[in-house]
């Protein structure tokens, strides 16, 4: 596989999720990568998924959003697809990144209604891709879902376990970072092993977080009653335990925030009495709206509305608590090979 295509493809692989509580939407893969009016190019290609992830962060102003993908197990024997590229996508199956299953549309329907995702689609109601100056445009075609299901919620809250145990989809690793969603065929089921799945007992609570800097979300984490997370410019894992979880915030730093941001500058962790946020750094952390200074060293609950502010634009807190974006999120094809990308009108 060529340098390029191989880096790019590293870079979508970061945007893939199978945790519905993470994802911003859901999509069938087969589809995108045979949109050849997308961009012109070959029949083919999995970097065509690059379009698609770019174009759903301009519409929804955040860096680094994360997709559901749903794999089409004759996408894997398509001989348009170049064998390299077919190559990585049975590695993210087996990495646990996407989802492979007979049917890709009728998954794709289900996963939508059932964790309360937008379809990515041309065809299906939901949000269409269209080509565009520069890459691809989401517009809104029909009622968008507004959030899980009943049913859905039901399923989320239960630890599953597939019976193969080299199934990546759900496995014990998987405990802090949430799971994805169980096909249903009347009782819960394994969708790439089609077998029936084991309940395990109830899943660790969960919230949904953010990092905001400069006006752009950067990334969403998930933080569950299982492990603590760690938010620095550079977080130590091993600083509150094995298991704990880290966000690393040095990548997207000013000068000043670096000399400003510790190491480790909160931890974050949930339980019933709710988020709890400890600042554990030497410059502190300020809660808005007020702007009041947290306590060093204990933990303080992030109401309903709240963020933290751990140095000017350098915020965390849930995604709904941010208003709108105020510049443009960076590309995921910055190092995309101008052979097999080529985006129209450019």
């Amino acid at each position: 596989m060529r340098f390029e295509v191989s880096h790019v493809l590293d870079a979508i692989e970061r945007r893939l999720t199978t945790e519905p509580s993470l994802a911003r939407g859901v999509l069938d893969l087969a589809e995108i990568v045979r949109y050849v009016d997308l961009d012109g190019g070959r029949p083919a290609t999995v970097v065509r998924l690059g379009l698609v992830i770019d174009a759903i962060a301009r519409h929804l102003g955040e860096e680094n959003v994360s997709v559901y993908c749903i794999v089409d197990k004759q996408m894997l024997s398509d001989l348009d697809v170049p064998s390299s590229e077919r190559m990585v996508v049975r590695r993210w199956a087996d990495d646990g990144h996407v989802e492979v299953v007979q049917g890709a549309q009728m998954r794709v329907r289900e996963v939508s209604e059932v964790a309360g995702l937008p379809i990515i689609s041309r065809f299906l109601p939901g949000w269409s891709t269209a080509p565009a100056p520069g890459g691809a445009a989401i517009t809104v075609r029909g009622p968008v879902p507004g959030g899980p299901s009943d049913l859905g919620r039901r399923l989320m809250s239960v630890r599953w376990r597939c019976p193969d145990p080299e199934c990546a989809l759900f496995a014990d690793m998987r405990v802090a970072v949430g799971q994805p969603l169980p096909a249903l065929r009347g009782n819960p089921l394994c969708p790439r092993h089609g077998a029936p799945l084991a309940d395990t007992g109830p899943a660790p609570i969960s919230d949904v977080l953010a990092v905001r800097v400069g006006g752009i979300i950067k990334q969403r984490f998930l933080v569950t009653s299982a492990a603590p997370v760690l938010v620095g410019r550079a977080p130590d894992g091993q600083w509150e335990g094995s298991d704990a979880r880290a966000i690393v915030l040095g990548p997207w730093l000013d000068e000043g925030a670096v000399k400003a941001i510790s190491r480790t500058h909160l931890t974050v962790s949930l339980d019933r009495a709710g988020l709890s946020m400890k600042d554990v750094s030497m410059n502190g952390a300020w809660v808005h709206p007020g702007g009041d200074k947290i306590a060093p060293q204990q933990p303080r609950v992030l109401g309903p509305g709240e963020y933290l502010e751990l140095y000017p634009g350098v915020e965390v807190g849930r995604p709904g608590t941010f208003g709108p974006a105020g510049v443009a999120p960076q590309s995921v094809l910055v190092d995309a090979p101008t052979v097999s990308f080529r985006p129209p009108n450019s």
